[in-house]
């Protein structure tokens, strides 16, 4: 792949990952604002956002026509959830018990903790689905 191609698809990556992470920042917050734990709110957040995502890259990021839509299906979910359910979870977890004793409030904890977790989950997912979700069959 030509590095042109490669940043205009990493382009069109952030884009989709830019509209998909609002989506899941304003269903997090909105949930977490009616008294939902912010766990549970994350994993609904980022179950609907997902959808969005399967559709948004394959058809617009990585242009793939692979009409073995069930494989890309299955690979999509289980990179997608492990990067959501597993990596952000530990993120999350992690960054909020380093960040307990500093003072700062719970929401600010929460938004720095998803900030890195989105990083890091991006991250995961471009490199994935890149290499395997939406990889151009010849």
């Amino acid at each position: 792949m030509s590095r042109s191609i490669k940043n205009s698809q990493l382009a069109r990556f952030a884009l989709v990952g830019g509209v998909n992470t609002a989506l899941d920042f304003g269903i997090l917050f909105g949930l977490k604002a009616i008294g939902l734990d912010p766990l549970v709110a994350n994993i609904m957040s980022t179950s609907l956002a997902f959808v969005f995502s399967f559709f948004a890259n394959k058809k617009y990021t990585f242009k793939t026509s692979d009409t073995n839509i069930r494989r890309e299906i299955l690979l999509f979910i289980i990179v997608t959830l492990f990067g959501l359910w597993v990596l952000q979870s530990l993120v999350i977890k992690g960054v909020s018990l380093l960040l307990v004793t500093t003072g700062l409030n719970d929401a600010l904890i929460l938004l720095i903790a998803k900030l890195l977790a989105t990083v890091v989950s991006l991250t995961w997912n471009y490199l994935m689905y890149s290499t395997v979700v939406f990889k151009k069959t010849t």
